[in-house]
């Protein structure tokens, strides 16, 4: 039988039974009469009797009626405190199990298809807490049962916990209105069965549970520390190591709150984002850019006109960049905030203590109630036979190197074909290097869509950059020059080159800190839970080192987490939230990201609904020359919540941030649509892509009405 029929049938049920309810006296004294009448059948035959009223109490269970309560009264009046508790107990917990896999059956997959992925956070969380909050649902009687049993249905819980926790959390006020029932005769009203002092034991029983689990973490987080000396004093609140973007705003939070907070670096303030990532590259591409406009400067009615590159001006203004931006990150700022920044190296002696090796050959040990670790992440170097031969650069090292040459490389070979690569490739060839990128993977950016990879890969061959996926790197070499080997299809060849840049990923900073000597677990990052704490609550990682992600922001949205964790998480901890990661690849075009891509939505089997807008059609890409490129919405099919975005174009870093705050706070396309956006504006795109979906949803009958509407109105 199909669900809609069965709903029809159960909500005809349920009105009938009403319809007979609805004239009977449901008063104490109505119940009384009621019992009187059935006084000789259950003496003459009392099993039938028995069997019958448990069938009867099932049903009106599991049809959620309002009637249960008089069914449990008249089970300590009929049959007595222990047969009647025996009865109602069972049966209760039988028929809300059928009312909980009823609601399961018709409702539980309309209910997730709405919430979508945040269905799946609600899931993890009654996976672990589930059995914890029906059972206080059930004792204290605030919430009707009948609607826990409909709302359990539709979540995940197995239908054995469901049952066991219900008999058991239900066991005590079952009791208390059955030991009602037994004394009807003198019961005046239902008031005086859970009065107050009643509720207030459900409460505190309700409570048992989660104490009970209160002090078991204490008792585990004992035993953790178990072996280490605790400090009865501290000298600092926090000690923060690393002031790359999770250091910095971890110690910049803890100062705000007026916390004793300590910052440590070993390196240069501000990390790798400021020193060797995003500052330096963007800043290199931005000239780049300007040089291939020059070079097509006909495309903007101009005249073609062949750069000069002077580049060590090119990488002198790299380094004024960093200049510029430096003292937003450096220590004489986050003294003036209240940060007690040392240069230096910091290694954990115990669960308390940090040790400082000061840069003046010193030592200093501070201890302290908290710790986060936000060292960061490095270039990886891939185990290539004779790659130190080549002496190869990566995007850590390449600003320093080639800042006192006069000409870019002549012949650069890029290892890796991921964001980084893609980014350097480009940059390269439009100042005028020959490139030649390597990627094992068949295609560039293997994490976006095969369409995404097949745009940046024509843009950059277009820019003279050579592409080689599917292609692996054996081996390298200097005799006769510096070369690297590549494999494909079986066949080898040679590449000789100048310089090479590794872009192959970024290893997390995990040596040197002391999470050996405390047993901190650490693989490809350092293993923290859903807290960022460590196996340890009061060592926390923020940033690259802890991942999933490596992207700045998300090393600065990390650092909230870690910090307010570390200063106030006994009374509160909170999960650190990935739900909406947006992330930019600065090539031309840009490409940016959020949610679901298509393959990703295919791989996981999701059904998408894939809306696209090509930004040929907007006016401000056609007067800036940049009419190329597409935004892609999934969302549910006919429904305009978002799903994932993939933007691929001129600005589309900057395009993807109305649609973050969409999806973070539930907005849908309607809702995009029906803002107003200046003209002319790349930010037209996203409300012209809403108005692609919004035409591809229009009834075609309220269209066929309204032009009948029209006609009558014509005459």
């Amino acid at each position: 039988m199909k669900r809609p029929a069965l709903i029809a049938i159960l909500a005809l049920v349920v009105i009938l039974v009403l319809f007979f309810l609805r004239g009977q006296d449901l008063s104490l004294d109505g119940l009384r009469d009621q019992l009187a009448g059935l006084t000789e059948l259950q003496q003459a035959r009392p099993v039938a009797v028995a069997v019958v009223f448990f069938l009867i109490y099932v049903a009106i269970t599991t049809l959620s009626l309002p009637i249960a309560v008089w069914l449990t009264l008249a089970a300590g009046a009929m049959f007595g405190f222990w047969q009647g508790l025996l009865l109602v107990s069972f049966a209760s917990a039988i028929g809300a199990t059928l009312a909980f896999l009823g609601a399961r059956y018709l409702a539980r997959d309309w209910v997730r298809a709405r919430l979508g992925s945040r269905a799946d956070k609600i899931e993890a969380g009654l996976k672990r807490d589930g059995a914890f909050y029906l059972f206080s649902l059930r004792l204290i009687p605030v919430v009707p049962f009948f609607a826990v049993n409909l709302l359990m249905g539709l979540t995940p819980m197995p239908v054995w916990t469901f049952y066991w926790v219900s008999q058991a959390g239900m066991l005590a006020g079952t009791a208390v209105y059955v030991n009602a029932g037994t004394q009807l005769a003198g019961l005046d009203s239902l008031s005086g069965i859970v009065s107050g002092p009643i509720l207030a034991s459900f409460a505190l029983l309700a409570l048992f549970p989660w104490i009970a689990r209160a002090v078991l973490g204490l008792w585990r987080r004992r035993r953790v520390y178990a072996g280490w000396d605790r400090p009865k004093r501290f000298d600092r609140n926090l000690v923060v190591i690393g002031a790359g973007s999770a250091g910095l705003v971890s110690a910049y939070i803890a100062a705000a709150v007026k916390a004793r907070v300590t910052l440590v670096e070993a390196g240069e303030m501000g990390g790798d984002c400021l020193n060797y990532g995003c500052v330096p590259s963007k800043t290199l591409i931005r000239s780049a850019t300007l040089a291939h406009q020059m070079r097509h400067a006909g495309h903007w009615g101009l005249t073609d006109t062949p750069p000069q590159i002077p580049f060590r001006q090119v990488m002198a203004r790299v380094h004024q960049a960093i200049a510029r931006i430096a003292p937003h990150d450096s220590v004489e700022r986050y003294t003036g905030l209240g940060v007690e920044v040392i240069k230096g190296r910091a290694s954990l002696i115990d669960p308390w203590t940090v040790e400082i090796a000061l840069q003046d050959g010193g030592t200093q040990r501070l201890s302290t109630r908290a710790v986060i670790i936000a060292t960061g992440a490095r270039a990886t170097m891939p185990p290539l036979p004779g790659l130190d031969q080549v002496d190869p650069l990566t995007s850590d090292t390449l600003w320093d190197r080639l800042s006192d040459q006069d000409h870019p490389p002549r012949r650069l070979v890029v290892l890796g074909g991921g964001p980084i690569g893609c980014e350097l490739s480009q940059a390269f060839a439009r100042l005028g290097s020959e490139v030649t990128q390597i990627e094992m993977a068949p295609r560039l950016m293997i994490r976006e869509d095969e369409e995404v990879s097949d745009l940046v890969e024509e843009y950059l061959r277009r820019d003279g950059v050579t592409v080689l996926t599917g292609h692996k790197a054996v081996g390298c070499g200097a005799d006769d020059g510096k070369w690297i080997e590549v494999e494909a299809d079986g066949q080898t060849r040679r590449i000789t080159f100048d310089q090479m840049i590794v872009a192959v990923g970024r290893s997390a900073r995990l040596e040197g800190f002391g999470l050996e000597k405390l047993d901190i677990p650490a693989g490809r990052t350092v293993e923290v839970n859903e807290f960022l704490e460590t196996r340890f609550p009061n060592i926390l990682a923020a940033g690259d080192v802890a991942g999933p992600f490596q992207f700045t922001h998300t090393a600065s949205h990390q650092a909230w987490f870690a910090s307010v964790n570390a200063l106030f998480g006994m009374p509160k901890r909170f999960k650190a939230d990935y739900r909406v990661i947006p992330w930019a690849t600065f090539t031309d075009p840009e490409v940016a990201r959020l949610g679901l891509s298509e393959a990703e939505a295919r791989d996981k089997g999701i059904a998408v609904e894939v809306t696209r807008f090509d930004l040929a059609e907007l006016d401000r890409a056609i007067t800036d020359g940049a009419a190329h490129g597409f935004v892609k919405v999934l969302t549910p099919p006919g429904k305009d919540r978002i799903l994932g975005v993939t933007i691929v174009g001129d600005h589309a870093g900057d395009l993807i941030a109305e649609f973050v705050l969409a999806m973070k706070h539930g907005l849908g396309l309607n809702k995009i649509l029906g803002t107003i956006h200046i003209y002319p504006t790349w930010a037209e795109a996203a409300k012209s892509t809403a108005g692609v979906w919004r035409r591809a949803h229009v009834n075609p009958r309220a269209l066929a009405l309204l032009e009948r509407f029209h006609e009558w109105r014509r005459g």
